[in-house]
């Protein structure tokens, strides 16, 4: 796994690029020997974790649309080696333009054969973070083609403020594609080659469609935060319980800094 202590390039160009547009797909950030490490060790976690035991046609909307498991890497000295990797901090920092990243927290995201849509949504609504300086790494851990459920964006769509404050569900996947489509916005959906890495800001809107293939589309996903981010005061009950949940001891007004917040890299 010595691959994730050495750097990748980020150019002017793709810097440039996600300053425009909030996300960037990154191709080769993982070799095939990684994906398929980390693969069996991260589908292995996710079965020991799962407690979803009801068949697909009695689940909501956001329960069709994946099996969510959350901070593996306090569990796991494995996917620990991923999450706070040099590769995917630095990538992160550079992105963003700040120094370092601390770890808000990891998720994966197993999106079952048959699975539904995740709804549009923007992921900060969630986090009592005072920054905008927050990206997610999404991480696909086998070749994800289109009948998969790639996540797709609304490049640029950070500018607009309307839907940043619903849930993800079915509501905000009719109001958010409504308002999208009124204001044009580029609709980037396109499929990740093995090895391939997205990264979004907290703020652009995403979605992903259906998983119509046969096969779990299997993703782990880790949020960053730049460094130095205070909790801000929480705006809903969702970031109260991300504040207790993820950032526990964390004081208003103060850096983000508790032992689920390391620095990583």
């Amino acid at each position: 796994m010595n691959n994730l202590d050495q750097p990748y390039p980020i150019s002017p160009e793709a810097k440039a690029f996600y300053q425009e547009n909030n996300f960037i797909k990154l191709k080769q950030v993982l070799s095939p020997e990684e994906v398929a490490h980390f693969n069996e060790v991260i589908s292995a976690e996710v079965q020991r974790k799962n407690t979803q035991d009801k068949p697909m046609e009695e689940r909501d909307t956001y329960s069709k649309a994946f099996l969510q498991i959350f901070n593996l890497w306090t569990e796991s000295e494995e996917v620990k080696k991923l999450v706070l990797s040099k590769r995917l901090a630095q990538i992160a920092a550079d992105l963003m333009g700040c120094e370092q990243v601390r770890i808000y927290h990891d998720q994966a995201l197993f999106k079952e054969a048959g699975g539904g849509i995740t709804p549009w949504h923007a992921d900060q609504y969630y986090w009592p973070i005072d920054s905008d300086n927050t990206i997610t790494a999404w991480i696909p851990l086998q070749a994800t083609p289109l009948e998969m459920g790639p996540l797709e964006f609304s490049a640029g769509s950070q500018q607009i403020v309307f839907g940043r404050d619903l849930e993800i569900g079915d509501d905000s996947e009719l109001k958010i594609k409504q308002n999208l489509r009124i204001n044009n916005f580029e609709h980037v959906i396109e499929a990740f080659d093995l090895g391939e890495v997205s990264f979004h800001s907290g703020w652009v809107f995403h979605r992903a469609g259906a998983n119509q293939t046969d096969q779990m589309r299997k993703v782990m996903t880790v949020i960053y935060m730049d460094a130095t981010a205070k909790l801000k005061n929480p705006e809903n009950t969702n970031q109260i319980n991300d504040w207790n949940t993820w950032c526990p001891g964390a004081k208003i007004g103060e850096v983000i800094d508790t032992e689920l917040n390391p620095v990583a890299g």
